[in-house]
């Protein structure tokens, strides 16, 4: 997909399937919109002792990957974690006092079926939206987009699930950023600044700024191997043709 909207598409887009962990994406987007509307603040105290709102979308706020023991002090280890995401989610629902699912639907226009960490059944069509907003966001500022994406947290170690552990595992509010991680899920030649997220569903939202190009997956089949695998040849396969150009 491209920042006007134009995009290529494979097979069956309108077949509703799991987005998984690319959930996360598109909540902590109806997270930064309720930062901009000033119904919370980054800074607010959420979730374990000295955790803040931030801690949370960044998965540092030491919260294992499910439950509300705590097992590392905020700010000191990059955990990933289903329950900061939906103790964020908590947090706004609290602030602004209505279920975070509908707050979202406000924010997106579709529902958020379940967990807002990795709930969301739907079509790949529905999952471009997200990719359009984040190549060129209209829901929240291209300043807080920009903050979004730069590091949290600098300087934390940490497991990028189903991969390895990196001792920089840089992350957004939300997306999870390539920068020096290697190997990566996305593609070889993707710029430092990509970011997005991948799912246990067998699926991924990436958006390079460089190229100013996202790429969206869903499968119906789980994360695996065959993942590390199939996910970086199409995603270089995508970026050598965009940088192609059309043909002559």
């Amino acid at each position: 997909m491209y920042p006007d909207g134009a995009a290529a598409t494979h097979g069956s887009v309108g077949t509703p399937l799991r987005w998984a962990s690319v959930t996360k994406v598109a909540t902590a987007v109806a997270v930064l919109v309720a930062v901009e509307e000033g119904t919370v603040s980054l800074d607010d105290p959420a979730g374990p002792p000295g955790s803040t709102l931030r801690h949370l979308l960044a998965h540092a706020s030491g919260l294992p990957f499910e439950g509300d023991s705590p097992i590392a002090a905020p700010g000191t280890r990059r955990i990933y974690s289903n329950a900061g995401i939906e103790a964020a989610a908590e947090h706004v629902a609290k602030a602004a006092g209505m279920a975070f699912a509908d707050y979202f639907q406000g924010v997106w226009g579709f529902a958020l079926q379940g967990s807002p960490a990795h709930g969301i059944r739907l079509p790949l069509t529905t999952l471009l939206v997200v990719a359009r907003e984040l190549l060129r966001p209209e829901r929240i500022g291209a300043e807080t987009l920009a903050e979004a994406v730069t590091v949290q947290f600098p300087g934390l170690d940490g497991v990028l699930p189903g991969i390895r552990r990196f001792a920089l595992n840089d992350w957004g509010l939300g997306p999870e950023l390539r920068n020096a991680k290697h190997p990566h899920w996305t593609g070889t030649t993707n710029s430092a600044r990509t970011f997005g997220h991948f799912g246990g569903a067998g699926g991924f939202l990436w958006i390079d700024p460089d190229a100013e190009l996202a790429l969206a997956a869903l499968t119906d089949l789980d994360f695996d191997q065959w993942s590390l695998e199939a996910w970086p040849r199409l995603s270089d396969a995508v970026l050598l043709e965009h940088r192609a150009g059309p043909p002559t």
